[in-house]
């Protein structure tokens, strides 16, 4: 399948159309009724009217899914699997794929951001796994390791292996990865989508060249991130 047409061109993702549904029948239903029950007062009315705005806002804000396409050459290119802020740069101990030491670049998103996540580099999908674990705040340094998550290997046409993981969040409590093993991957297309507020860990070869520096602001599937040798 050709890349371009493996692309999920959607605009509000498909993960919150259930709850974006929900939530509008919700407070719908919620509004309507206070609104029949107090014919003579409207202020009450008025103000969970504009608090219901405002909450459903943020609800179509947080599954928004903008189309991004990279544009550049990809060729040992590492791309941002999210929109967030980079939390860590550091070599550490990789003890569950690659038993080694590796450089792990980690970006926090808040739920503010976009949450749909992206394949970090070209290649083909070498392993998939589900871990179940704790919910701890996902900035927290153990939540690497001891958190909920998902792991994805990916081989770049190099022969180089590339980790994303995927982390759930003290509110994240749903890790979706639509990798699959065997399958052939590209930057632009989405790896999956963890909901409300999560990190992802991208672990690279010790000597890569980081591109970015701790604090920075990331834009999933655009920002580069790092370069393999």
């Amino acid at each position: 399948m050709s890349r371009l047409k493996k692309l999920k061109k959607i605009r509000i993702h498909r993960e919150g159309t259930h709850t974006l549904i929900g939530g509008f029948l919700l407070l719908l239903v919620l509004n309507s009724a206070l609104y029949f029950a107090l014919p003579h007062c409207r202020l009450p009315f008025y103000i969970v009217a504009v608090a219901s705005l405002i909450v459903y806002g943020i609800l179509v804000n947080f599954f928004r899914c903008p189309i991004r396409l990279f544009g550049q050459e990809t060729e040992k290119i590492v791309v941002a699997p999210a929109d967030g802020k980079i939390v860590v740069i550091e070599e550490v101990d990789e003890n569950e794929y690659f038993h080694d030491r590796r450089l792990m670049i980690s970006i926090f998103m808040s739920l503010v951001n976009v949450h749909a996540n992206w394949y970090p580099v070209d290649g083909v999908v070498k392993k998939v796994d589900h871990q179940n674990g704790k919910f701890m705040k996902a900035w927290l340094p153990k939540a690497s390791t001891d958190n909920e998550r998902s792991m994805v290997v990916i081989e770049t046409p190099e022969g180089v292996e590339v980790m994303a993981r995927q982390i759930a969040g003290a509110m994240a409590r749903r890790i979706v990865t639509y990798a699959e093993p065997g399958e052939e991957c590209y930057i632009d297309e989405h790896m999956g989508f963890i909901k409300f507020g999560s990190r992802v860990d991208v672990y690279l070869p010790l000597g890569t060249e980081v591109l970015v520096k701790m604090g920075e602001a990331t834009t999933g599937n655009q920002t580069v991130i790092a370069k393999l040798n």
